[in-house]
């Protein structure tokens, strides 16, 4: 077998498992290795074997997390993901390996846009509650009520008045929708601010990412001092020992998806869980919300 053929036979079983909608075509590919020279050939099939492997690193969870959907069902239980934090730190994607695999009759992904001039003159968790889960669904936000703590105060969306109430008030709401049962999991997605100027930078080189790109993610880095303080204080006031924060730090998009999954796995319980895979959390990906806390505030006290 030549190089060539090798090389895209290589590049064509790495990308087969991930699980592309058609199977590459061979000729386009063999056409396209011939321009390339033997670096650009291994960085590429180096990529494709990553992403290869990282996407069947997750396969046993994705199973596990097919065995917790069933038994929710079964057992008429509720639960609500939670999953905020920074533009481009990865939820999107994250949820997109969570539910690749389950039931689509028993989950929902909910990502809700700008809200109506009607709901602008309702509760703020109205439109979120009539979204809830019904026995035996899980339901995932994409962003959550949680944008009035973070993105609506900084981008200027809400009044202060209106943000300092839902911060006294989001609380008890939380409690009295899971004092009947409903499971309430709440994800802050972390990147660091080179590793989101950096995603940035590729949605608007990329035609196939700049429809990401919003009025919010464009003022970001300039304005990244004050979402750390919306985030420190969401920390200190929204995270509870009924409904605690998990900071999830998405530098690396596969750890943070693989974090996620156990974390979900974890937090509900069902049976015939693996006895084979590793459940335990990784410390320096998945943190406590008031670990997270701590750290920014002594990181602050240095600062002063």
């Amino acid at each position: 077998m030549s190089t060539t053929n090798r090389f895209t036979t290589r590049l064509q079983q790495a990308l087969h498992g991930l699980h592309l909608d058609e199977h590459p075509d061979r000729d386009a590919l063999r056409k396209l290795v011939q321009t390339l020279d033997k670096k650009q050939r291994n960085r590429i099939v180096r990529a494709a074997l990553r992403s290869y492997y990282e996407a069947q690193s997750l396969k046993p969870y994705q199973a596990e997390l097919i065995k917790m959907q069933a038994h929710m069902e079964r057992q008429g239980r509720k639960a609500i993901v939670l999953f905020d934090g920074r533009d481009a730190s990865g939820k999107g994607g994250t949820i997109r390996r969570v539910t690749r695999y389950m039931n689509e009759k028993h989950y929902r992904v909910v990502a809700l846009g700008k809200p109506t001039d009607e709901q602008q003159t309702e509760l703020h968790m109205k439109r979120y509650i009539e979204q809830f889960p019904h026995a035996g669904e899980i339901v995932l936000f994409d962003r959550s009520w949680y944008n009035r703590a973070m993105v609506e105060p900084v981008m200027g969306f809400c009044t202060p008045a209106q943000y300092r109430d839902f911060m006294k008030q989001v609380s008890r709401y939380e409690q009295s929708f899971t004092a009947d049962g409903t499971t309430l999991l709440k994800l802050y997605f972390s990147v660091s601010k080179a590793e989101q100027a950096r995603r940035f930078d590729r949605r608007k080189a990329d035609p196939l990412r700049q429809w990401k790109l919003s009025e919010v993610d464009l003022q970001a880095q300039s304005l990244w001092k004050e979402f750390s303080e919306k985030k420190f204080e969401l920390l200190r006031r929204t995270h509870t020992d009924t409904n605690p924060w998990w900071v999830i730090r998405s530098d690396s998009k596969h750890l943070a998806r693989l974090e996620t999954m156990k974390l979900m796995l974890r937090t509900l319980p069902y049976r015939g869980r693996s006895r084979t895979l590793d459940f335990e959390r990784n410390p320096d990906v998945c943190v406590r919300g008031d670990e997270e806390f701590k750290r920014m505030k002594k990181n602050r006290l240095k600062k002063q």
